[in-house]
């Protein structure tokens, strides 16, 4: 079961990604955030897109949903909980359902906190998963219509995915995520190593992703809320673990 996949810019730091069912031929992209980038990356590949994988309805990750429509005839699905505010929209899905594409079975896990009806996209088959503006390197969405304890809930069902997941973000943030990270993990080894890789990357003009879900939960603060040492930074050794989550996040917001 083949799943190929191309990820590349669109604006200024949103990351397009096609995915592509080698055996079945089909197409999806996750999200839409630019039409033109996005023909490049077809044209590049040579995979027409059947479908777009919506995760949520935010302007940056919907706007080229409407002329794709028009030029592919393609199916675009999305959140129930943000239907009316995702064009286009032909089919909705929520927390638990399964989609058939291609030779693969894609599990939808709904994710408030960034926006009230978020889902990302996981294959199981290929361990991949699709987090968007829920989970980032080494950091998470902003609360923008739900609180932390949301947010909290959603990060907890990733971090549950097996260690070997490859993840895909919506967003190249790392480099800047990674600067908070050490401000409140500065003494962990891996992170620190993690931040050197990242700014060579940078440098060279590469992209930070994809990044595993064992990557993140060894360096990525936002899923690290049981670590000792970053208690103790916080000054909350004895604090709840969704606690801990939202000092963390009220701190990167005022980073």
């Amino acid at each position: 079961m083949t799943l190929r996949i191309e990820q590349f810019m669109c604006r200024s730091d949103n990351f397009g990604v096609l995915v592509h069912d080698g055996q079945s031929g089909q197409t999806a992209l996750i999200d839409a955030p630019e039409e033109a980038p996005i023909l490049a990356a077809v044209h590049r590949t040579g995979w027409t897109p059947n479908l777009i994988l919506t995760t949520h309805h935010h302007t940056d990750h919907v706007e080229a949903n409407l002329a794709l429509k028009k030029r592919f005839g393609l199916r675009i699905i999305g959140p129930e909980a943000e239907a009316a505010k995702i064009p286009g929209i032909d089919e909705t899905v929520e927390d638990g359902s399964v989609l058939t594409f291609g030779t693969h079975q894609v599990h939808v896990i709904e994710t408030p906190g960034h926006t009230a009806g978020h889902v990302c996209y996981y294959f199981p088959a290929a361990k991949v998963a699709f987090t968007a503006d829920t989970l980032f390197a080494l950091g998470c969405g902003r609360l923008f219509e739900r609180p932390a304890a949301s947010m909290f809930a959603s990060l907890k069902k990733l971090a549950a995915l097996p260690a070997e997941t490859t993840i895909y973000c919506g967003h190249e943030y790392t480099q800047a995520n990674a600067r908070f990270a050490l401000s409140v993990d500065l003494t962990n080894s891996a992170l620190k190593e993690r931040a050197a890789r990242i700014d060579r990357q940078r440098a060279e003009g590469k992209p930070t992703l994809p990044t595993t879900m064992a990557e993140e939960l060894a360096t990525n603060p936002f899923l690290r809320w049981h670590d000792k040492t970053i208690r103790k930074n916080l000054g909350l050794e004895n604090a709840a673990d969704e606690e801990v989550f939202a000092e963390l996040r009220k701190r990167k917001d005022l980073f």
